[in-house]
C-alpha cells in the first residue's frame, strides 16, 4: 500500500495545513484555505490526465499545445465536511459533475452510517475523486468507496487533507487498488476517534459550529 500513499509534502501545503491546524483560525480563512488545499493536492493527483497534442496560433507565431483529453472527472464529496473541498475541485474544473455521499459516525461504534447518496449517472471510465477530508477510522470511507465501485467506477482516488496511521491501514485492508492523496500523516486517533493531533472537526470548524469537546 505504501506506493499507493502520496503525502505531499510541498511548503505551500504544510503552511496552509499549519494554519488549518490553529484554533484560532476563524470559518471564513479555514474554507479559503481548504480550498486552496485542495487544488495543490490534485495538482499531484491529476499528474496522469491524458494529454493530446494540436496545432495552435499564438499571437506571434504556429506552435504546438497540449490539451487534455478524455472524459471529465467527477468529483465526489464526503457530507459535510467534503463540501469545503469541492469548491476547489470545480474551480479547476467548472463543468465536471460532482456526487454526495451523507454518512456520519455512530459515537458509541465510530461505524458509519448512511443517509443520503446521489452519484452521477454513468461515471464508468472517467476519473472520480473522492473528496474526504479527514481520513480517521476509515470507515466512511470505505464505505464510500464501495458505493462507487458498487456504481461502476474505477481508477478512484482519494483526497484527505491528514490522515490517521489507522485510516490508511483501512483503506489498504479494505481497497487497495486506491491511491491516497494527502496534506499530512498525523500520530494516531484517541478514544473518541478523532486524528490527534488533527485540526478537530473539519465540518464543525467550516460552518463555525460547536467544537467536540
Amino acid at each position: 500500500m505504501e506506493n499507493m500513499v502520496h503525502v505531499i509534502n510541498h511548503p505551500l501545503v504544510r503552511h496552509k495545513l499549519t494554519r488549518c491546524r490553529q484554533i484560532e483560525t476563524a470559518p471564513r480563512e479555514f474554507r479559503e484555505l481548504m480550498e486552496q488545499l485542495t487544488v495543490l493536492l490534485l495538482y499531484e493527483a491529476m499528474r496522469d490526465l491524458p494529454l493530446a497534442e494540436s496545432d495552435i496560433i499564438t499571437p506571434v507565431a504556429a506552435a504546438r499545445g497540449h490539451f487534455l483529453t478524455g472524459p471529465e472527472p467527477v468529483f465526489v464529496v464526503v457530507l459535510r465536511a467534503g463540501l469545503g473541498m469541492l469548491e476547489g475541485a470545480l474551480r479547476l474544473f467548472p463543468e465536471a459533475r460532482s456526487g454526495h455521499i451523507g454518512l456520519y459516525r455512530d459515537p458509541e461504534t465510530l461505524e458509519p452510517v448512511q443517509y443520503y447518496c446521489k452519484l452521477p449517472d454513468g461515471i464508468e471510465g472517467h476519473p472520480c475523486y473522492l473528496l474526504e477530508p479527514m481520513l480517521a477510522t476509515g470507515g466512511s470511507a470505505v464505505h464510500a468507496l464501495n458505493l462507487l465501485k458498487e456504481a461502476g467506477a474505477s481508477g478512484i482516488k482519494l483526497l484527505s487533507l491528514i490522515a490517521s496511521p489507522e485510516g490508511i491501514e483501512a483503506i489498504g485492508r479494505h481497497h487497495p487498488d486506491v491511491a491516497v492523496f494527502l496534506a499530512a500523516v498525523d500520530v494516531e486517533l484517541n478514544k473518541k476517534g478523532y486524528i490527534v493531533p488533527g485540526l478537530g472537526d473539519a465540518g464543525d470548524r467550516l460552518y463555525g459550529t460547536c467544537q467536540p469537546g
